[in-house]
């Protein structure tokens, strides 16, 4: 195998697919990255057997050929090496040697023979997104999932796609996030749903991140989600990311999330997000609790600790309804106001024992709501 790419090409293809590699002493294959030169396509792969991801990367093939090499060391190496140079890589007795300008180094590697398959899952019926839309949507809900493994269902996103709609959501049990988004194309006949764990949905993320719209918008502007009876594929671009699913039954949520309140309130986004800041300094440590109280025209948050103090906000605010209190966690609570983007946020409240919910203000397709603390 000999290859010749730029040297940026060759970064950023080793940034996107190296870290799905795996430390593992029984498979110690999975640390490496495959690098295939086939049929004019040089193509970078990598799996840790839950995830796995493809890239094509631009370059020319002089032999083809395919060999795996520790994804860690060649990455280090080429990110060093200069930007706009040509790297020459070419395999030889077992050692990846690369050469660009006055670098040469040689890498031990392994044969590509023993390096797992990654499953293919057919295109044809995808559902299609925004590219942008589905990035914003799936970094709105992640953040919510459990970190508990004793219920597995809750350790991912819950995918629901229909004929035009595809609806995300994730939850701890404490606080839920759901952002809906509509597909560019979808399906027709009954819903789909998958649950898709958050260590796929942030590996993607992390990928996503290394394309910039403003450069590369001509063929970067939509995401191929397809499924097959437990994995989950997406493609866009040069790059193919599949997963394992999670095999359980996502709980029914939506029964959870109030439809009416006592008090609506409106407030200043960046104005909250500094009071909250302000008076958890002086939350209660491991509970994390502060308190605001609903009053005509304004909203007063405070939190009390024995051993630190006691700090009061009051802000302006359009409130309309009776006045109301609760006590919440101030992460939770700041978690969903930095995962709204409007200027002004609605805050909904039935009473101190009930979910509080937020929202973009005039927008539906983003709900996020926070159980209280019982006193």
């Amino acid at each position: 195998m000999k290859l010749i790419c730029l040297q940026e090409n060759l970064k950023r293809g080793l940034n996107i697919v190296g870290h799905a590699t795996s430390k593992n002493i029984n498979l110690p294959i999975l640390n490496n990255i495959l690098i295939k030169a086939q049929q004019g396509n040089i193509e970078f792969i990598s799996t840790n057997l839950e995830i796995g991801v493809k890239h094509q990367v631009r370059g020319k093939i002089e032999s083809e050929g395919e060999f795996t090499v520790d994804a860690k060391l060649i990455t280090e190496y080429v990110n060093l090496l200069t930007s706009g140079e040509k790297v020459e890589i070419q395999e030889k007795e077992n050692e990846l040697r690369v050469e660009s300008g006055n670098y040469k180094t040689k890498i031990k590697g392994e044969s590509a023979k023993d390096y797992p398959l990654i499953p293919s899952i057919s295109e044809e019926n995808a559902y299609v997104c925004d590219f942008n839309e589905l990035k914003k949507a799936l970094a709105s809900v992640v953040f919510a999932v459990s970190n508990n493994d004793n219920r597995v269902e809750l350790t991912g996103v819950l995918f629901t796609f229909n004929k035009k709609n595809l609806s995300l959501a994730a939850t701890d049990s404490y606080r839920l996030a759901e952002k809906n988004i509509k597909l560019k194309k979808g399906k027709e006949g009954e819903e789909e749903k998958v649950i898709v764990p958050a260590k796929t949905i942030q590996e993607l993320l992390r990928i996503f991140n290394n394309f910039d719209l403003n450069q590369e918008a001509e063929n970067l502007d939509q995401v191929k989600i397809c499924l097959s009876d437990n994995q989950i594929l997406f493609s866009f671009d040069s790059v193919s990311l599949i997963s394992r699913i999670i095999n359980g039954r996502y709980p029914d949520y939506k029964q959870i999330i109030p439809n009416k309140s006592q008090t609506e309130v409106l407030v200043n986004r960046q104005e909250m997000i500094r009071a909250i800041k302000a008076v958890s300094l002086f939350s209660k440590t491991g509970i994390n609790d502060i308190t605001a109280i609903f009053l005509k025209n304004k909203i007063s948050l405070s939190a009390f600790s024995g051993s630190s103090g006691e700090s009061q906000v009051d802000l302006e605010a359009d409130v309309k309804g009776g006045d109301n209190e609760i006590t919440i966690n101030y992460r939770y609570l700041l978690d969903g106001f930095n995962n709204i983007n409007t200027e002004n946020v609605v805050i909904k409240v039935i009473n101190n024992t009930t979910p509080c919910v937020l929202k973009p203000e005039k927008d539906d397709s983003y709900v996020y709501i926070v159980m209280p603390i019982r006193q």
